[in-house]
């Protein structure tokens, strides 16, 4: 038998495999892990999403005419370039000014928020910290007057 030989697949190849439509002990494809019903089913990820979303709405029925047309976004991590007002420390959010063809956004950083906290009651707190610090920044107001409820840990 002669011994096989390893050809590298070249850029544009296809490289085609067996195709597998059960596991090695014949079981098949198993379902879900848990049912989406489930609050464990969300990732870290989309429960973060939910708490600024919660938060940005709580500020809104306050501050909704001002707030129209503010995106608010969430990223994992702050871009490794510092903004020149920045100085030191790994940011938790940032306040991007409208520009043209730009509308004003918020920014929160996902992973360095939930590095500061130790549970979830915590991090809903951050989180709306965080977002009405940013608001106060667009606003030109101070955070007490954007959520008076701000820093009272509620």
């Amino acid at each position: 038998m002669a011994p096989r030989r390893f050809v590298p697949a070249l850029p544009g190849d296809r490289v085609v495999g067996p195709v597998r439509r059960r596991d090695r002990r014949g079981r098949g494809i198993r379902g879900p892990l848990l049912p989406s019903s489930l609050p464990a089913h969300r990732t870290r990820a989309e429960r973060f999403d939910d708490l600024v979303l919660d938060s940005v709405e709580r500020l809104e029925a306050r501050w909704g005419t001002y707030l129209d047309g503010v995106e608010f976004a969430v990223e994992d991590v702050p871009p490794s370039n510092p903004a020149p007002w920045e100085s030191g420390g790994v940011p938790l959010g940032r306040y991007f000014p409208a520009q043209p063809g730009l509308p004003p956004r918020i920014v929160l950083y996902r992973r360095p928020v939930e590095s500061r906290v130790g549970d979830a009651d915590e991090l809903d707190d951050l989180v709306h910290e965080v977002v009405v610090e940013q608001v106060a920044h667009l606003l030109g107001r101070s955070p007490d007057e954007v959520d008076p409820e701000h820093g009272d840990g509620r």
